[in-house]
């Protein structure tokens, strides 16, 4: 991405107006490369001088067209995707229509333009369906779509294949799967834990203590994406084309643990109850019923779903070694102070003191998510 290389030469991300999208596209500007973001959500914050953002639906092949126009686009970063956790999860169609054929749109654009270049952002759940995996490398076969225990997973693992199955001469692809995404201003998990923690519903935590999962920071992701950008030129060999690489901070943890200094550093009380993971996917499998049955009435947020029960209960980690080795990937020592400072200035948080008495109407909450997950189990 030398932008001394071809200084006229501008990227497109996809899924620029989110915060991944906009992050990458930051960065790249900073770079000094011309950056156009596509997306059908404006970006969270004023753009940068030299950043262009062209509104638009992926699903419309004419939309996608018409952000590539004439600018001669030497890379595309394609970031869009849908339904990836809460109750975008429980919309197969909108999942279908993103994912997948969004993804043909991209491509078909792509090879109408003539772009060279093509990294897609694809996910750890190509692989991973609730199964154990320590130490998984890229060698590891796709999970079989119909063991796919999300529309989300399985529509990201058609995309990624569609993806490496266009590399070729005139069109060089390769795809990353990032862990979980953190930090500051990230809209899609914080928010949602946060809000959980100010609500008094964060009471609990679940499976086994020893259980190991990842996460990356968004830096640390952008530099891999740039990275990998590169590694699809004729000066780097083009050694990442038709490839995938595992992208995390390379430091598997605890689910639970990994979120403790944001609990605490936001004034409240880690949860001392551990409950079984049996018990509360079946909490997550009678409130994906309660959704799919009430939920054209009121769309509410399921407190968990089925795949977020696997995704932060069940070991699975993934090595760095090929990222290392083939695009020079080396994650930064990151943690979650940056993210509790965002979260203090804009007002959340307590006090120490604040809410020493524990209100009796989260401990009856508790025993109601105890008693509902506990029929889910036995009508399993």
């Amino acid at each position: 991405m030398d932008p001394q290389d071809s200084p006229k030469e501008a990227v497109l991300i996809t899924g620029g107006g989110g915060y991944f999208g906009f992050r990458l596209g930051c960065a790249l500007k900073q770079m000094g490369i011309p950056v156009i973001l596509f997306d059908i959500c404006s970006p969270p914050a004023p753009l940068l001088e030299g950043v262009e953002f062209v509104q638009g639906d992926i699903r419309r092949l004419s939309d996608v067209e018409a952000a590539f126009g004439d600018r001669g686009i030497s890379c595309v970063f394609h970031a869009a995707s849908y339904g990836m956790s809460g109750r975008e999860q429980l919309n197969p169609k909108l999942i279908e229509d993103v994912n997948v054929a969004g993804t043909d749109n991209v491509l078909r654009a792509c090879r109408r333009h003539g772009v060279p270049r093509l990294v897609y952002t694809s996910t750890f759940n190509v692989v991973f369906g609730g199964q154990v995996i320590r130490n998984g490398d890229e060698s590891l076969p796709y999970l079989p779509l119909h063991l796919h225990p999300d529309h989300y997973s399985r529509t990201k693992s058609v995309a990624e294949r569609k993806v490496l199955a266009a590399n070729g001469e005139t069109l060089r692809t390769c795809a990353l799967r990032p862990a979980g995404i953190y930090g500051p201003g990230e809209q899609r998990h914080l928010p949602r834990i946060v809000s959980y923690l100010e609500r008094g519903l964060f009471r609990f935590v679940y499976g086994d203590p020893e259980s190991l999962v990842e996460f990356v920071h968004v830096d640390n992701l952008v530099r891999a994406h740039i990275l990998a950008a590169e590694a699809l030129t004729d000066r780097k060999g083009h050694v990442a084309a038709g490839q995938a690489y595992f992208i995390s901070d390379g430091r598997p943890v605890n689910n639970f643990e990994f979120f403790r200094p944001l609990v605490e550093g936001l004034g409240y009380p880690f949860p001392s109850v551990r409950l079984p993971l049996a018990l509360v996917y079946g909490l997550a499998v009678l409130t994906e019923w309660a959704h799919s049955t009430l939920g054209g009435l009121y769309n509410f947020q399921p407190f968990l779903t089925c795949t977020e029960v696997y995704k932060t209960g069940v070991t699975h980690y993934f090595s760095l070694e090929k990222a290392r080795k083939e695009l020079g990937y080396e994650a930064q020592p990151r943690d979650l102070q940056d993210v509790v400072a965002w979260f203090r200035v804009r007002g959340h948080g307590r006090s120490p003191g604040d809410g020493a008495e524990e209100c009796v109407c989260h401990w009856l909450l508790l025993l109601l998510l105890l008693l509902v997950a506990g029929l889910a189990c036995l009508l399993l």
